[in-house]
Protein backbone atom coordinates (compact mmCIF):
# COMPACT_ATOMS: atom_id res chain seq x y z
CA UNK A 1 0.00 0.00 0.00
CA UNK A 2 2.99 2.45 0.40
CA UNK A 3 4.65 1.96 -2.57
CA UNK A 4 1.12 2.70 -4.59
CA UNK A 5 1.07 5.69 -2.04
CA UNK A 6 3.88 7.10 -3.42
CA UNK A 7 3.28 7.10 -6.96
CA UNK A 8 -0.10 8.84 -6.50
CA UNK A 9 -0.36 12.53 -7.61
CA UNK A 10 -2.64 14.77 -5.50
CA UNK A 11 -5.53 16.36 -7.57
CA UNK A 12 -5.94 19.82 -6.82
CA UNK A 13 -6.82 21.73 -9.81
CA UNK A 14 -9.71 23.08 -11.32
CA UNK A 15 -11.03 24.73 -15.13
CA UNK A 16 -9.22 28.33 -14.39
CA UNK A 17 -5.50 26.96 -13.16
CA UNK A 18 -5.78 24.27 -16.41
CA UNK A 19 -6.70 27.44 -18.25
CA UNK A 20 -3.79 29.14 -16.87
CA UNK A 21 -1.73 26.48 -17.90
CA UNK A 22 -2.66 25.52 -21.00
CA UNK A 23 -2.46 29.45 -22.33
CA UNK A 24 0.73 29.79 -20.04
CA UNK A 25 2.37 26.94 -22.04
CA UNK A 26 1.19 27.63 -25.65
CA UNK A 27 2.59 31.45 -24.95
CA UNK A 28 -0.27 34.14 -25.78
CA UNK A 29 2.66 36.03 -26.96
CA UNK A 30 4.37 32.91 -29.10
CA UNK A 31 2.36 34.68 -32.12
CA UNK A 32 5.17 37.47 -32.31
CA UNK A 33 7.85 34.80 -32.03
CA UNK A 34 6.72 33.15 -34.74
CA UNK A 35 5.40 36.07 -36.79
CA UNK A 36 8.97 36.81 -38.65
CA UNK A 37 9.82 33.62 -39.89
CA UNK A 38 6.39 32.25 -40.64
CA UNK A 39 5.16 35.70 -42.83
CA UNK A 40 8.63 35.50 -44.44
CA UNK A 41 7.30 31.43 -45.41
CA UNK A 42 3.80 32.08 -46.43
CA UNK A 43 4.86 35.69 -48.18
CA UNK A 44 2.74 37.59 -45.91
CA UNK A 45 -0.43 35.26 -45.35
CA UNK A 46 0.09 33.86 -41.24
CA UNK A 47 -3.39 34.15 -40.36
CA UNK A 48 -4.46 31.65 -43.46
CA UNK A 49 -1.96 29.55 -41.75
CA UNK A 50 -3.04 29.67 -38.65
CA UNK A 51 -6.55 28.97 -39.68
CA UNK A 52 -5.30 25.67 -41.59
CA UNK A 53 -3.97 24.71 -37.50
CA UNK A 54 -6.71 25.60 -35.85
CA UNK A 55 -8.87 23.68 -37.79
CA UNK A 56 -6.99 20.67 -37.50
CA UNK A 57 -6.30 21.23 -33.92
CA UNK A 58 -9.94 21.58 -33.06
CA UNK A 59 -10.91 18.20 -34.52
CA UNK A 60 -7.75 16.78 -32.30
CA UNK A 61 -9.00 18.75 -29.40
CA UNK A 62 -12.10 17.05 -29.54
CA UNK A 63 -10.18 13.46 -29.77
CA UNK A 64 -8.23 14.26 -26.97
CA UNK A 65 -11.61 14.79 -24.84
CA UNK A 66 -12.68 11.89 -25.17
CA UNK A 67 -9.95 10.36 -24.72
CA UNK A 68 -9.12 11.62 -21.27
CA UNK A 69 -12.94 10.85 -20.41
CA UNK A 70 -12.20 7.38 -21.08
CA UNK A 71 -8.19 7.51 -19.11
CA UNK A 72 -8.24 10.42 -17.23
CA UNK A 73 -4.39 9.84 -16.32
CA UNK A 74 -0.81 11.47 -16.91
CA UNK A 75 0.97 10.14 -19.83
CA UNK A 76 -1.47 11.99 -22.96
CA UNK A 77 -1.10 10.04 -26.40
CA UNK A 78 1.05 7.91 -24.63
CA UNK A 79 -1.36 6.86 -22.24
CA UNK A 80 -4.40 6.56 -24.52
CA UNK A 81 -2.39 4.79 -27.67
CA UNK A 82 -0.99 2.48 -24.88
CA UNK A 83 -4.23 1.65 -23.52
CA UNK A 84 -6.75 1.52 -26.84
CA UNK A 85 -4.74 0.29 -29.37
CA UNK A 86 -1.22 -1.60 -27.71
CA UNK A 87 1.44 -0.82 -25.41
CA UNK A 88 4.16 -1.06 -28.10
CA UNK A 89 2.21 1.79 -30.19
CA UNK A 90 2.15 3.28 -26.76
CA UNK A 91 5.49 3.57 -25.95
CA UNK A 92 5.81 4.76 -29.85
CA UNK A 93 3.41 7.79 -29.14
CA UNK A 94 5.08 8.43 -26.17
CA UNK A 95 8.82 8.88 -27.04
CA UNK A 96 7.63 10.92 -30.49
CA UNK A 97 6.24 13.14 -28.03
CA UNK A 98 9.05 13.30 -25.98
CA UNK A 99 10.91 15.03 -28.58
CA UNK A 100 8.85 18.25 -28.35
CA UNK A 101 7.67 18.02 -24.77
CA UNK A 102 11.47 17.35 -23.69
CA UNK A 103 12.81 20.33 -26.02
CA UNK A 104 10.07 22.95 -25.44
CA UNK A 105 11.73 24.50 -22.53
CA UNK A 106 14.54 24.94 -24.42
CA UNK A 107 13.03 26.56 -27.51
CA UNK A 108 11.68 29.09 -24.90
CA UNK A 109 14.48 30.04 -23.89
CA UNK A 110 16.55 29.83 -27.33
CA UNK A 111 13.50 33.01 -27.68
CA UNK A 112 14.70 34.26 -24.45
CA UNK A 113 18.19 34.30 -25.40
CA UNK A 114 17.55 36.16 -29.27
CA UNK A 115 15.24 38.95 -27.41
CA UNK A 116 17.80 39.99 -24.67
CA UNK A 117 20.64 39.41 -27.21
CA UNK A 118 18.99 42.40 -29.25
CA UNK A 119 18.71 43.99 -26.14
CA UNK A 120 21.61 43.28 -24.42
CA UNK A 121 24.46 42.37 -26.45
CA UNK A 122 27.33 43.05 -24.32
CA UNK A 123 25.97 40.60 -22.29
CA UNK A 124 26.81 36.21 -22.83
CA UNK A 125 23.76 34.34 -24.14
CA UNK A 126 24.69 31.61 -21.73
CA UNK A 127 23.93 33.45 -18.97
CA UNK A 128 20.68 34.09 -19.27
CA UNK A 129 19.83 30.48 -20.23
CA UNK A 130 21.42 29.15 -16.93
CA UNK A 131 19.55 31.57 -14.96
CA UNK A 132 16.22 30.36 -16.86
CA UNK A 133 16.65 27.18 -16.33
CA UNK A 134 18.07 27.43 -12.64
CA UNK A 135 14.76 29.12 -11.58
CA UNK A 136 12.41 27.36 -13.69
CA UNK A 137 13.52 24.11 -12.16
CA UNK A 138 12.95 25.26 -9.00
CA UNK A 139 10.12 26.44 -8.77
CA UNK A 140 8.45 23.24 -10.71
CA UNK A 141 10.29 20.86 -8.07
CA UNK A 142 8.50 22.74 -4.95
CA UNK A 143 4.85 21.88 -6.29
CA UNK A 144 2.08 21.90 -9.22
CA UNK A 145 0.00 24.10 -7.05
CA UNK A 146 2.75 26.86 -6.84
CA UNK A 147 3.56 26.64 -10.91
CA UNK A 148 0.12 27.11 -11.89
CA UNK A 149 0.14 30.54 -8.92
CA UNK A 150 2.90 31.86 -10.50
CA UNK A 151 2.19 31.34 -14.58
CA UNK A 152 -1.15 32.59 -13.62
CA UNK A 153 0.12 36.18 -12.68
CA UNK A 154 2.44 36.13 -15.81
CA UNK A 155 -0.47 34.79 -18.18
CA UNK A 156 -2.25 38.14 -17.11
CA UNK A 157 0.60 40.40 -18.14
CA UNK A 158 1.22 38.64 -20.97
CA UNK A 159 -2.28 39.42 -21.78
CA UNK A 160 -1.86 43.31 -20.88
CA UNK A 161 1.11 43.76 -23.13
CA UNK A 162 -0.61 42.20 -26.18
CA UNK A 163 -3.39 44.74 -25.76
CA UNK A 164 -1.27 47.24 -25.30
CA UNK A 165 0.66 46.26 -28.42
CA UNK A 166 -2.74 46.13 -30.89
CA UNK A 167 -3.87 49.08 -28.99
CA UNK A 168 -0.39 50.73 -30.93
CA UNK A 169 -0.92 48.49 -33.64
CA UNK A 170 -4.44 49.76 -34.32
CA UNK A 171 -3.36 53.61 -33.54
CA UNK A 172 -0.47 53.23 -36.11
CA UNK A 173 -3.15 51.98 -38.86
CA UNK A 174 -5.37 54.59 -38.22
CA UNK A 175 -2.50 56.95 -38.85
CA UNK A 176 -1.54 56.02 -42.19
CA UNK A 177 1.07 53.30 -40.82
CA UNK A 178 1.14 50.23 -43.61
CA UNK A 179 -1.57 49.73 -45.31
CA UNK A 180 -3.77 52.17 -43.41
CA UNK A 181 -6.82 50.25 -43.34
CA UNK A 182 -8.23 47.74 -40.65
CA UNK A 183 -10.17 45.58 -43.12
CA UNK A 184 -8.74 44.10 -45.33
CA UNK A 185 -8.62 40.41 -46.89
CA UNK A 186 -4.52 40.65 -47.47
CA UNK A 187 -3.59 39.00 -44.48
CA UNK A 188 -5.97 35.85 -45.68
CA UNK A 189 -5.75 36.33 -49.62
CA UNK A 190 -3.32 37.87 -52.22
CA UNK A 191 -2.65 36.70 -55.48
CA UNK A 192 1.46 35.64 -54.53
CA UNK A 193 -0.66 32.77 -51.72
CA UNK A 194 0.41 29.23 -52.42
CA UNK A 195 -0.76 26.54 -50.87
CA UNK A 196 2.25 24.42 -50.28
CA UNK A 197 3.91 27.48 -47.79
CA UNK A 198 0.78 27.70 -46.24
CA UNK A 199 1.02 24.28 -44.84
CA UNK A 200 4.19 23.99 -44.28
CA UNK A 201 3.74 27.72 -42.36
CA UNK A 202 0.48 25.76 -40.74
CA UNK A 203 3.20 22.81 -39.78
CA UNK A 204 5.37 25.01 -38.01
CA UNK A 205 2.79 27.09 -35.83
CA UNK A 206 1.21 23.62 -34.83
CA UNK A 207 4.17 24.51 -32.07
CA UNK A 208 2.03 27.35 -30.99
CA UNK A 209 -1.39 25.01 -29.67
CA UNK A 210 1.06 22.73 -27.24
CA UNK A 211 -0.65 24.10 -24.65
CA UNK A 212 -4.11 22.00 -24.62
CA UNK A 213 -2.24 19.07 -25.12
CA UNK A 214 -0.28 20.00 -21.71
CA UNK A 215 -3.27 19.92 -20.48
CA UNK A 216 -4.26 15.79 -20.79
CA UNK A 217 -0.77 15.28 -18.69
CA UNK A 218 -2.14 16.78 -15.58
CA UNK A 219 -5.66 14.83 -15.66
CA UNK A 220 -4.15 13.02 -12.53
CA UNK A 221 -4.03 16.28 -10.88
CA UNK A 222 -7.48 17.62 -11.62
CA UNK A 223 -10.88 17.51 -9.85
CA UNK A 224 -13.53 15.78 -11.84
CA UNK A 225 -10.99 15.08 -14.63
CA UNK A 226 -13.91 13.23 -17.50
CA UNK A 227 -15.45 16.99 -17.48
CA UNK A 228 -12.91 19.72 -16.84
CA UNK A 229 -10.12 18.72 -19.12
CA UNK A 230 -11.71 18.53 -22.08
CA UNK A 231 -13.50 21.48 -22.13
CA UNK A 232 -10.36 23.24 -20.61
CA UNK A 233 -8.61 21.95 -24.20
CA UNK A 234 -11.44 23.27 -26.46
CA UNK A 235 -11.03 26.68 -24.87
CA UNK A 236 -7.77 26.96 -25.02
CA UNK A 237 -7.73 25.87 -28.80
CA UNK A 238 -10.38 28.35 -29.40
CA UNK A 239 -8.95 31.25 -26.81
CA UNK A 240 -5.44 30.85 -28.35
CA UNK A 241 -6.40 30.60 -31.73
CA UNK A 242 -8.41 33.54 -31.50
CA UNK A 243 -5.89 35.44 -30.81
CA UNK A 244 -3.12 34.11 -32.86
CA UNK A 245 -5.39 34.86 -36.28
CA UNK A 246 -6.15 38.62 -34.58
CA UNK A 247 -2.12 39.52 -34.07
CA UNK A 248 -0.92 38.13 -37.15
CA UNK A 249 -3.52 39.69 -38.97
CA UNK A 250 -3.15 42.83 -37.50
CA UNK A 251 0.73 42.59 -37.87
CA UNK A 252 0.30 42.01 -41.39
CA UNK A 253 -1.57 45.30 -42.09
CA UNK A 254 0.77 47.84 -40.12
CA UNK A 255 3.59 45.91 -41.44
CA UNK A 256 2.94 44.32 -44.69
CA UNK A 257 7.61 44.45 -46.04
CA UNK A 258 7.57 41.05 -44.42
CA UNK A 259 10.43 40.73 -46.26
CA UNK A 260 13.08 43.60 -45.31
CA UNK A 261 13.02 42.68 -41.33
CA UNK A 262 17.03 42.78 -39.86
CA UNK A 263 15.89 39.34 -38.19
CA UNK A 264 12.98 37.78 -38.49
CA UNK A 265 13.50 35.53 -35.17
CA UNK A 266 13.26 39.13 -33.36
CA UNK A 267 10.56 40.91 -36.27
CA UNK A 268 8.16 41.56 -33.40
CA UNK A 269 10.51 43.86 -31.52
CA UNK A 270 11.28 46.06 -35.16
CA UNK A 271 7.86 46.38 -35.44
CA UNK A 272 6.83 47.51 -31.57
CA UNK A 273 9.77 49.82 -32.20
CA UNK A 274 7.79 50.79 -35.69
CA UNK A 275 4.96 51.80 -34.06
CA UNK A 276 5.41 52.46 -30.51
CA UNK A 277 8.85 53.91 -30.71
CA UNK A 278 10.96 53.33 -27.14
CA UNK A 279 8.32 52.54 -24.57
CA UNK A 280 6.57 50.08 -26.90
CA UNK A 281 9.76 47.72 -27.32
CA UNK A 282 10.59 47.76 -23.62
CA UNK A 283 7.16 46.70 -22.65
CA UNK A 284 7.27 43.86 -25.40
CA UNK A 285 10.82 42.98 -24.62
CA UNK A 286 9.38 42.52 -20.88
CA UNK A 287 6.58 40.74 -22.02
CA UNK A 288 8.78 38.48 -23.82
CA UNK A 289 10.42 37.57 -20.91
CA UNK A 290 7.75 36.92 -18.61
CA UNK A 291 6.14 34.61 -21.57
CA UNK A 292 9.70 32.86 -21.38
CA UNK A 293 9.72 32.24 -18.21
CA UNK A 294 5.30 30.99 -17.53
CA UNK A 295 5.67 29.14 -20.84
CA UNK A 296 8.59 27.01 -19.82
CA UNK A 297 7.68 26.59 -16.15
CA UNK A 298 4.11 25.13 -17.75
CA UNK A 299 6.29 22.85 -20.08
CA UNK A 300 8.75 22.24 -18.02
CA UNK A 301 5.69 20.56 -15.39
CA UNK A 302 4.11 18.90 -18.37
CA UNK A 303 7.01 17.02 -19.77
CA UNK A 304 8.08 15.45 -15.85
CA UNK A 305 4.52 14.52 -15.84
CA UNK A 306 4.69 12.23 -19.31
CA UNK A 307 8.39 11.14 -18.19
CA UNK A 308 6.85 10.10 -14.57
CA UNK A 309 3.92 8.04 -16.51
CA UNK A 310 6.06 5.72 -18.72
CA UNK A 311 8.56 5.23 -15.43
CA UNK A 312 5.82 4.63 -13.62
CA UNK A 313 4.60 2.01 -16.65
CA UNK A 314 8.39 0.75 -16.13
CA UNK A 315 8.52 2.07 -20.44
CA UNK A 316 11.33 3.91 -18.88
CA UNK A 317 13.45 3.09 -16.04
CA UNK A 318 10.77 3.43 -12.87
CA UNK A 319 13.46 4.02 -10.31
CA UNK A 320 14.61 7.28 -12.26
CA UNK A 321 11.30 8.07 -13.78
CA UNK A 322 8.96 6.87 -11.54
CA UNK A 323 10.10 8.35 -8.42
CA UNK A 324 8.22 11.30 -6.20
CA UNK A 325 9.11 13.33 -3.90
CA UNK A 326 7.75 12.43 -0.62
CA UNK A 327 7.15 15.79 0.50
CA UNK A 328 6.49 18.10 -2.61
CA UNK A 329 4.89 15.13 -4.51
CA UNK A 330 6.63 16.02 -7.81
CA UNK A 331 8.99 13.62 -10.21
CA UNK A 332 11.68 15.73 -9.12
CA UNK A 333 14.68 14.03 -11.09
CA UNK A 334 12.86 14.23 -14.57
CA UNK A 335 12.48 17.80 -13.77
CA UNK A 336 15.85 17.80 -13.04
CA UNK A 337 16.68 16.17 -15.96
CA UNK A 338 14.51 18.72 -18.03
CA UNK A 339 16.28 21.31 -16.78
CA UNK A 340 19.73 20.19 -17.86
CA UNK A 341 18.25 19.53 -21.29
CA UNK A 342 16.81 23.22 -21.51
CA UNK A 343 20.37 24.49 -21.70
CA UNK A 344 20.97 23.24 -25.17
CA UNK A 345 18.93 26.50 -26.08
CA UNK A 346 22.66 28.06 -26.63
CA UNK A 347 22.79 25.76 -29.57
CA UNK A 348 19.52 26.41 -30.95
CA UNK A 349 18.28 27.87 -34.55
CA UNK A 350 14.46 28.75 -34.19
CA UNK A 351 12.90 27.67 -37.17
CA UNK A 352 14.58 24.17 -36.83
CA UNK A 353 13.34 23.91 -33.21
CA UNK A 354 10.16 25.06 -34.08
CA UNK A 355 10.13 22.85 -36.85
CA UNK A 356 11.02 19.22 -35.12
CA UNK A 357 9.03 20.14 -32.07
CA UNK A 358 6.06 20.11 -34.15
CA UNK A 359 6.75 16.93 -35.78
CA UNK A 360 6.53 15.35 -32.57
CA UNK A 361 3.46 17.02 -31.74
CA UNK A 362 1.81 16.25 -35.04
CA UNK A 363 3.13 12.40 -34.41
CA UNK A 364 1.56 12.54 -30.97
CA UNK A 365 -1.06 14.37 -32.63
CA UNK A 366 -2.40 11.64 -35.16
CA UNK A 367 -1.82 8.64 -32.15
CA UNK A 368 -4.35 10.06 -30.46
CA UNK A 369 -7.54 10.41 -33.18
CA UNK A 370 -6.50 6.79 -33.91
CA UNK A 371 -7.16 6.12 -30.19
CA UNK A 372 -10.28 7.26 -30.43
CA UNK A 373 -11.21 5.14 -33.94
CA UNK A 374 -9.43 2.13 -31.65
CA UNK A 375 -11.40 2.59 -28.31
CA UNK A 376 -14.72 3.99 -29.44
CA UNK A 377 -15.25 2.50 -32.79
CA UNK A 378 -13.38 -0.67 -32.87
CA UNK A 379 -13.43 -1.93 -29.21
CA UNK A 380 -16.63 -0.59 -28.13
CA UNK A 381 -17.93 -1.07 -31.23
CA UNK A 382 -20.01 2.53 -30.85
CA UNK A 383 -21.45 2.74 -34.60
CA UNK A 384 -24.48 3.62 -34.90
CA UNK A 385 -24.73 6.87 -37.25
CA UNK A 386 -23.98 8.86 -34.37
CA UNK A 387 -21.30 7.01 -33.20
CA UNK A 388 -19.99 6.61 -36.51
CA UNK A 389 -19.61 10.20 -36.90
CA UNK A 390 -18.13 10.76 -33.27
CA UNK A 391 -15.91 7.85 -33.12
CA UNK A 392 -15.00 7.23 -36.83
CA UNK A 393 -15.57 10.32 -38.84
CA UNK A 394 -14.20 13.14 -36.71
CA UNK A 395 -11.30 11.73 -36.00
CA UNK A 396 -10.29 10.27 -39.21
CA UNK A 397 -10.15 13.92 -40.57
CA UNK A 398 -8.07 14.77 -36.97
CA UNK A 399 -5.34 12.19 -38.49
CA UNK A 400 -5.49 13.25 -41.87
CA UNK A 401 -5.16 17.08 -40.99
CA UNK A 402 -2.01 16.33 -38.97
CA UNK A 403 -0.75 13.96 -41.51
CA UNK A 404 -1.03 16.61 -44.50
CA UNK A 405 0.80 19.06 -42.16
CA UNK A 406 3.15 16.44 -41.20
CA UNK A 407 4.01 16.27 -45.05
CA UNK A 408 5.05 19.87 -45.31
CA UNK A 409 7.37 20.12 -42.93
CA UNK A 410 11.17 21.55 -42.77
CA UNK A 411 12.64 18.90 -44.39
CA UNK A 412 16.01 19.34 -41.77
CA UNK A 413 13.28 18.84 -39.43
CA UNK A 414 12.04 15.45 -40.88
CA UNK A 415 15.41 14.10 -40.65
CA UNK A 416 15.72 14.88 -36.82
CA UNK A 417 12.28 13.61 -35.94
CA UNK A 418 12.95 10.52 -37.88
CA UNK A 419 16.38 9.91 -36.18
CA UNK A 420 14.73 10.33 -33.40
CA UNK A 421 12.03 7.74 -34.05
CA UNK A 422 15.41 6.03 -35.00
CA UNK A 423 16.73 5.94 -31.52
CA UNK A 424 13.45 5.21 -30.06
CA UNK A 425 13.40 2.05 -31.84
CA UNK A 426 17.01 0.88 -30.83
CA UNK A 427 15.98 1.52 -26.99
CA UNK A 428 12.46 -0.20 -27.74
CA UNK A 429 14.65 -3.52 -29.17
CA UNK A 430 16.92 -2.98 -26.21
CA UNK A 431 14.28 -3.31 -23.64
CA UNK A 432 13.01 -6.37 -25.20
CA UNK A 433 15.45 -8.29 -25.11
CA UNK A 434 16.31 -6.75 -21.49
CA UNK A 435 13.55 -8.10 -20.17
CA UNK A 436 13.04 -11.34 -22.45
CA UNK A 437 16.48 -12.30 -20.47
CA UNK A 438 15.12 -11.86 -17.29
Amino acid sequence: MEKEHETKLKRTLTLVPLLVIGLAYMDPLVVFDTYGIVAQLTEGHVATAYLFTIAALLLTAYSYGRMVQAFPKAGSAYTYAQKSIHPNVGFAAGWTLLLDYLFLPMVNFAIGMVYLQAAFPQIPAFIWVVLLATVITTINILGIRLTANVTGLFVTFQILVAAIFIFFVIKGLANGFGTGELLSMMPFYSTSLEMTTVFTGAAILCFSFLGFDAISTLSEETKNPKRTVPLAIMLVVLIGGGLFVGVSYLLQLVYPQYDSFVSAEAASLEIAQYVGGAFLYSLFLGGTMVAVVSSSMSSHASASRLLFAMGRDSTLPKRYFGYLHPKFKTPVFNIVLIGVLSLTAIFGELEIIYSFISFGALIGFTSVNASVIAHYYIRQKQRSLKGTILNLIIPLLGATFCLSLLYSIETNALIIGLSWMFLGLLYFIYRRKKFASE
